[in-house]
């Protein structure tokens, strides 16, 4: 049976000399400053926040980021928006990549759209996460609804327990298809209707709502709470790609 190592700090610091870690499997944990030498890297996958990487003291950071915005160039899109017209033309770009995405999943059965691939998040899951990431950054962030979230809405794995425990969300359910893409239609649509009405003046307007108390409960401006909503979108699209492409594959 694999050994599980959940929430503890009990290696910060520590020092593996001789250690198999072939197959190990590492998620949501801060590898910050780690040195690796003179160890075997053969058909290893890295993926999350990565900065100032160095493999053989070459920096490779800068030709990651490159490659992927060559590969989906949507990402510099988001990157690059100053305007209210380019917070426009970014969404548009993002609904247009998603009917294209959610029309390549409904290819598939609907148990393929439920499979996760690899461990990651199933198609259905990452619906439902850019649910709950835009009732958060739109809903509340930006429009201060007092009861934004919908209940088939997914939290990152590190949303704080006690500030989940008060929202009315589910994130142990196994929805359809069909009543995920019904909630996202509505998040899309709710996005669409704060960019269509979008002022430059008004991307810098301060939030109004609050993040989890572990988090940086600042206030932030509209032009921020839009930026993660975007880049949710264009992320996780990448991930549902990947993953469409190993399911198709078989």
């Amino acid at each position: 049976m694999t050994v599980q190592y959940e929430n503890t700090d009990d290696f910060r610091g520590a020092r593996f000399t001789g250690v198999d870690l072939s197959g190990a499997t590492f998620r949501e944990c801060d590898l910050g400053r780690v040195k690796i030498s003179g160890a075997m890297l053969v058909d290893v996958s890295l993926s999350g926040w990565i900065r100032n990487l160095r493999v053989e003291d070459v920096d490779v950071t800068a030709f990651v980021e490159a490659e992927l915005d060559r590969r989906h160039p949507e990402r510099a899109q988001v990157r690059e928006m100053r305007t209210a017209d380019d917070y426009r033309a970014a969404w548009g770009t993002v609904e247009r990549l998603w009917a294209q995405t959610v029309a390549r999943a409904e290819r598939l059965p609907e148990a393929a759209r439920q499979e996760r691939v690899d461990g990651e998040w199933s198609f259905v899951e990452t619906l439902r996460h850019l649910v709950f990431a835009t009732d958060l950054w739109a809903g509340h962030m930006i429009l201060d609804e007092p009861a934004p979230y919908h209940r088939l809405g997914l939290p990152p794995t590190d949303y704080p327990p006690e500030d989940l425990a008060a929202l009315p969300v589910e994130p142990d359910s196994r929805p359809s298809y069909v009543d995920v893409m019904a909630a996202r239609a509505g998040r899309m649509a709710l996005v669409r209707g704060i960019v269509d009405g979008l002022t430059d003046d008004e991307l810098d307007r301060m939030s109004t709502g609050g993040l989890p108390r572990a988090w940086d409960e600042s206030p932030k401006p509209v032009r921020t709470c839009l930026r993660v909503v975007m880049n949710e979108a264009v992320e996780h699209r990448r991930y549902a790609v990947r993953d469409l492409a190993a399911l198709e594959a078989r």
